[in-house]
């Protein structure tokens, strides 16, 4: 195994659903001598390995994917980054003609000569000239971590950015041969760091995006509770968390198309990796130094409200916000936090000091109203442009703690 840089080494195991039986392990891990991303099986009794399928990646030591997951259908599924560099140097995550940059949906239960495996006849591209059979989804940069829920079967995906935007996409189940965008586009808008745009090409946006600019740097994605002891409170929620803020977000399907999102918590440093029990529990694994730790949920009352009143037109937006403090103790100095939609840019602000970076806001306290008294309240507010979306910023962190959101 190849373990040299800092992503490389064993990425994923997956057992298959007749493991009591068949005493087999499916890996994915980076190959001697040249970091080779490698899909291998394992045989327990035996203690033999048996290589299924390899894809080069001698360049680039960064962006190998890794994820091995059984889908609801039995096949195995596979992720893949770009090749890695930046800027998606080989072009990988909208060609076809090659494993990097997706992922893959093989059948291990059977060989089809050749091949130590099979492609489902059903796979998007099975049979057609030029591109790879094994290939489920592509247009993706680092798709190091993805999931499938338990109760529906859909499948959910945190794809690593290249430096704006962290991606979280959710898709139905069965819908292969969706393109993810990359790297013709970043998170929602067009990557303008030379990617690649395949004309005609239709592109599946993300459910979720969050800038670095708010401390990340990878999406970790995670999976949809479906366990017991939580069940009141994260039952049906999609957990993921970042490799380098350590906040944990929470989203869940809202019933009309879109998705309930919120900041819910912390994580141990630098976690890797969720995986839950047979029992749908979660643990997480970190690394330096490394540990594993079980997660647990609980209920806490937000010591902050905002209330939002916004009026739009055109290309234009006002947004008035008022901050109540709903807890116990006098708040003595704020910095308030809060994403903006896509193509919004604040223009002036008053009652704050405030500051842009991306999509993100950072509103501190204008001296005059730095102190905010237990049920007392101070307002602000800021004029921004838009470009077609004047949505108001959807949640927010005072002194980095959640808020709730009113109106």
């Amino acid at each position: 195994m190849d373990e040299s840089g800092n992503e490389r080494g064993l990425l994923g195991i997956a057992l298959p659903p007749d493991f009591a039986d068949s005493r087999t392990l499916y890996l994915a891990y980076t190959a001697l001598p040249d970091g080779a991303v490698t899909l291998a099986r394992y045989r327990l009794d035996e203690s033999r390995l048996e290589v299924l399928l390899s894809q080069e990646h001698a360049e680039y030591s960064n962006h190998n994917g890794g994820q091995l997951a059984f889908g609801p259908d039995g096949h195995l599924y596979w992720s893949i980054g770009d090749g890695g560099g930046s800027a998606d140097p080989f072009r990988a995550g909208q060609r076809l003609d090659t494993l990097l940059g997706k992922i893959l949906r093989i059948d291990v239960s059977r060989s089809c000569a050749p091949l130590a495996y099979c492609v489902p006849g059903d796979n998007p591209f099975a049979g057609t000239p030029g591109a790879r059979g094994e290939i489920w989804l592509y247009g993706l940069r680092n798709p190091w971590r993805f999931s499938f829920d338990g109760a529906d079967g859909s499948m959910w995906i945190g794809d690593v950015g290249q430096g704006r935007w962290e991606e979280i996409d959710h898709l139905a189940p069965g819908r292969g041969g969706l393109n993810l965008g990359w790297s013709c586009y970043e998170g929602l808008e067009k990557f303008d760091g030379g990617g690649h745009c395949v004309p005609g090409e239709t592109h599946t946006e993300p459910v979720f995006t969050y800038s670095p600019y708010t401390g990340g740097c990878s999406v970790i994605g995670g999976h949809v509770y479906r366990g017991r002891e939580y069940a009141d409170l994260a039952g049906g929620t999609y957990i993921a968390t970042d490799y380098c803020s350590s906040t944990v977000w929470a989203l869940r399907p809202d019933g009309r198309g879109g998705y309930e999102q919120a900041e819910i918590g912390e994580m141990p440093t630098q976690v890797t990796s969720i995986g839950t029990t047979a029992d749908g529990e979660f643990y997480v694994v970190n690394d330096l130094p490394g540990g594993l730790h079980r997660v647990s949920f609980a209920r806490e009352e937000p010591t902050c409200r905002v209330d939002r009143t916004v009026r739009a037109w055109g290309t234009g937006t006002t947004v008035d916000l008022t901050v109540t403090n709903t807890g116990g103790t006098p708040v003595n100095g704020w910095t308030l936090e809060f994403p903006l939609a896509l193509g919004q840019t604040v223009v002036s602000d008053w009652n704050t000091d405030l500051t842009q970076g991306s999509n993100v806001i950072t509103a501190a306290d204008a001296s005059h109203n730095g102190t905010i008294a237990p049920g007392a309240s101070i307002t602000l507010g800021y004029l921004a442009s838009h470009t077609g979306d004047a949505s108001p910023p959807p949640r927010f962190t005072l002194n980095g703690d959640a808020c709730a959101v009113g109106r």
